[in-house]
């Protein structure tokens, strides 16, 4: 007997394609405000200023740059964010999580040990020593770190499924400042 199944898919309109953040209103649904879109310009979109090297003389040697809805207002809502890290020389991104995010990380310059550990199967480290170019992923919620692993500078760019840093503490851009002027 053959069964002749059909499936139907149908992906709904958005209310709106974007909503880029009014950061001057108090209203915070979902993200910041929207801005009214007869007032939104490409530089809503826009951000000049990964080619800056961070400051890496800090206790880890490392610098996590971010581009969130605070340097693009535009990713308000639409739940991406990246961020440039800088690493000194041995410099450690060190061990983290992200409850509410999906990191995807590519090296632009020297060469960076990379890793996450999952406790299914049984507590097992996924590590790998990544180039240039290279490419490699850490799952949500996983505790996961890079580290510099040459005498040189090295440089990677992490894009992220939601704007991790504030939403996934639930905490206020100002808090996220203070954090990441301490590292």
């Amino acid at each position: 007997m053959s069964f002749g199944f059909l499936a139907f898919a149908f992906e709904p309109s958005p209310l709106q394609y974007f909503c880029v953040a009014h950061p001057s209103s108090s209203a915070k649904v979902n993200g910041l405000a929207c801005k009214n879109p007869a007032l939104v310009q490409a530089s809503d979109f826009s951000f000049s200023g990964l080619h800056l090297a961070g400051n890496t003389s800090n206790p880890n040697g490392s610098k996590v740059s971010p581009v969130s809805v605070a340097q693009v207002p535009g990713l308000n809502t639409l739940g991406i964010s990246m961020v440039r890290i800088d690493y000194a020389p041995w410099g450690i991104n060190p061990p983290h999580t992200h409850p509410r995010a999906t990191e995807i990380l590519t090296v632009i310059e020297g060469s960076l040990q990379v890793g996450f550990v999952t406790s299914n199967p049984g507590n097992t480290l996924f590590t790998k020593t990544l180039q240039k170019g290279d490419v490699f992923v850490f799952p949500v919620g996983l505790v996961h770190f890079q580290r510099n692993v040459v005498t040189g500078h090295a440089v990677a760019i992490a894009g992220f499924s939601n704007d991790i840093l504030a939403k996934a503490f639930q905490v206020d851009k100002s808090v996220v400042d203070q954090l990441q002027a301490k590292f």
